[in-house]
């Protein structure tokens, strides 16, 4: 995807346990009550409502997560026009990770 020649790569979730392995973080940009309810183990909670005044925490490689794929598309989006450099966009977000039959932990943290 392509924002202002600023990109971010989609990926799928057959992709993100290697490129957590090398090195990346995963961002949920879901608001902390989704969150809670269910969010894909080590994905540490960066509300969408807060990205514009919080981007600064994510540096280097970096997978943003939503339910769908929808806000954390508008994140990595942002990101990239931020300059943030290696950015991946979830595509299906926890959803598609949970019709995979991938597992969720529940709570406030990853």
């Amino acid at each position: 995807m392509t924002d202002l020649g600023l990109t971010y790569q989609d990926l799928y979730a057959a992709e993100l346990d290697p490129t957590l392995r090398r090195g990346a973080q995963l961002f949920d940009v879901r608001e902390p009550d989704e969150y809670a309810q269910g969010h894909i183990p080590g994905a540490v909670n960066l509300p969408l409502s807060e990205l514009a005044a919080r981007h600064d925490e994510i540096s280097g490689p970096a997978v943003i997560a939503c339910l769908g794929g929808g806000r954390s598309a508008q994140a990595a989006a942002f990101l990239a026009a931020q300059g943030k450099r290696d950015i991946h966009n979830l595509v299906g977000g926890t959803a598609g990770w949970t019709r995979e039959g991938r597992p969720l932990n529940s709570g406030p943290h990853p």
